[in-house]
């Protein structure tokens, strides 16, 4: 799930405080459209604008002509490694212009792409690798996945120099096209995958409701190895034959130097950075009309700090990868509602159901579940990637496993996640993972992992242990957990209770723990060199 930001389709700055009430009904500005395939996503702007910028990244600017011929490459160096339609690509890249190319060559092959976590520990990259089997894995620097079929950044680069083109494939846009990673509350991970049209509803759809074009140049500092930010920048911006601009820094000067560099003028970020972006007005952002806030929670205060410091209201959303991407947003302009995560986008249906499966009135509180509306084509995601095929999920719109609600009007709130997961930052974390990894310490008895509210992160990772050890070395801890996992999943803050809380079925009351450790939590030690 992930809150967001927006703007009104005309591109006026719409700067002030917010205006939390609801606006008229969210309609598009222009009719949804059925997509054409990804491999003709660039033919009405190369027809009419072909030297307008494509990507602007770190390594240099790609025109719409040069990106074509860049993706016609890759899909020729590809083909030239023995990929088929329907074989996976993983790619373990950075933000730049390689991951593009890569990614549209992939899809003009009929292949199936999956985007591994740069940041992501050895034992996770290889995880997710060895769950999809590609048949090529594209890496960077920061790639550790070991396999036969692997083909490191310098090799690609030679292989795109000298492709021959790939043989011309029919699409099916409905046929199985990427795989996102996503995890339940067993923190294993699952291969959702998704068809072309589903890749590319989002895109239209934004661009229909807020009414872009090609003055569009939309920011992102989000990893484009997750594939909700392929949805989210080139997808999107090919559309509306606008630019993509693909930021390698996450840092606050580095954001805002992107924005200012480039003139963004939609930005898509973390709830953290623009925490730290409200706390400096010194580093102005004049070309942004749109500010998104994604991965997680934003707070009022929060958008009303960043409305009160750079003049723009952020635009909540709820997301979802199994959508992918956007599934609500804050209506164009400042307007919003307190509390809610904006309002549907035209080609979904969203409503609460109960236990028994019955469809909820609007404004009853109950569990999300999603399907399609209208004639925009959205059809639930494919399936499971399991053992070389795809497994369909069930009858019915999809299970979000989201409590909430959707009024009359199609405003979404989310009340509380069914599953334990903990976003920091806008990244989720899996409790049962980490408790997983504390478990083989034989000194504890029993350890749970909880979220503590943070005005800056939305979330912390805390974890209390059951240990009659009164000297526990919580370092220690801190170093297993950080051998086994990503950095933002290690706790930052720790407990020792004698007896956690249990119920009749022996299992930890979770709801007990913020309550029950407060005063006793210390932050992570850190060791000395």
């Amino acid at each position: 799930m992930h809150r967001s930001s927006g703007n009104d389709g005309d591109h006026e700055n719409n700067r002030g405080t917010p205006d939390f009430v609801p606006s008229a009904k969210n309609a598009p500005a222009s009719p949804i459209t059925v997509p054409r395939p990804v491999a003709d996503m660039l033919r009405r702007t190369l027809a009419t604008h072909p030297d307008a910028p494509a990507i602007e990244a770190a390594s240099g600017t790609w025109s719409y002509a040069e990106l074509d011929d860049r993706a016609d490459h890759a899909a020729g160096a590809l083909w030239g490694l023995g990929v088929r339609p329907g074989d996976r690509v993983a790619a373990c890249l950075p933000n730049d212009l390689d991951i593009v190319a890569a990614f549209h060559g992939t899809q003009r092959i009929g292949a199936l792409w999956a985007g591994i976590g740069e940041a992501m520990t050895e034992g996770e990259q290889q995880r997710l690798t060895d769950l999809c089997a590609p048949t090529v894995v594209l890496a960077g620097t920061r790639c550790t996945v070991r396999t036969p079929h692997r083909i490191d950044l310098d090799r690609w680069t030679e292989l795109v120099a000298d492709a021959d083109q790939a043989p011309s494939v029919t699409h099916d846009i409905d046929a199985p096209a990427a795989i996102a990673f996503t995890s339940g509350t067993s923190g294993q991970p699952k291969a959702v995958v998704h068809s072309q049209r589903n890749l590319l509803m989002p895109g239209a759809a934004l661009a229909a409701q807020r009414g872009w074009g090609a003055d569009l140049r939309k920011g992102d500092s989000f990893p484009l190895t997750i594939l909700n930010l392929i949805v989210l920048s080139t997808l999107l911006t090919a559309q509306t034959g606008g630019c993509a601009v693909l930021m390698d820094r996450r840092d606050v000067e580095g954001v805002a130097q992107w924005i200012r560099d480039h003139q963004v003028t939609v930005w898509n970020g973390a709830p953290a950075q623009l925490y730290d972006l409200a706390r400096r007005p010194d580093l102005t952002l004049p070309s942004l009309r749109e500010v998104w806030s994604g991965g997680a929670d934003t707070s009022e205060t929060l958008r009303q700090m960043f409305a009160d410091t750079h003049g723009l209201v952020p635009r909540v959303t709820y997301g979802l990868t199994e959508a992918p991407a956007v599934v609500s947003i804050d209506p164009p302009g400042s307007a919003c509602r307190a509390g809610t995560s904006g309002r549907l986008l035209a080609h979904y249906d969203v409503a609460a159901y109960d236990d028994n499966d019955r469809r909820l009135p609007p404004g009853e509180v109950g569990e999300l579940r999603l399907a399609g509306a209208g004639s925009g084509g959205w059809r639930p995601m494919l399936g499971h990637w399991d053992g070389g095929r795809v497994v369909p999920v069930g009858p019915g719109p999809l299970r979000t496993g989201d409590i909430g609600t959707v009024d009359r009007d199609g405003w979404l709130t989310v009340i509380d996640r069914k599953k334990l997961v903990i976003i920091r930052g806008g990244a989720n974390v899996y409790p049962l993972e980490v408790e997983r990894v504390l478990a083989t310490r034989p000194a504890l008895t029993r350890v749970a992992v909880f979220p503590v509210p943070d005005d800056r992160l939305g979330q912390r990772v805390a974890a209390v242990v059951e240990t009659t050890d009164t000297t526990v070395d919580f370092a220690a801890l801190a170093d297993v957990c950080a051998r086994e996992l990503a950095p933002y999943k290690v706790p930052e803050l720790w407990a020792r209770l004698d007896h956690l809380p249990l119920n009749a079925m022996g299992k930890v009351v979770r709801t007990d723990l913020l309550a029950l450790t407060e005063g006793h939590r210390v932050a992570r030690p850190r060791r000395t060199p």
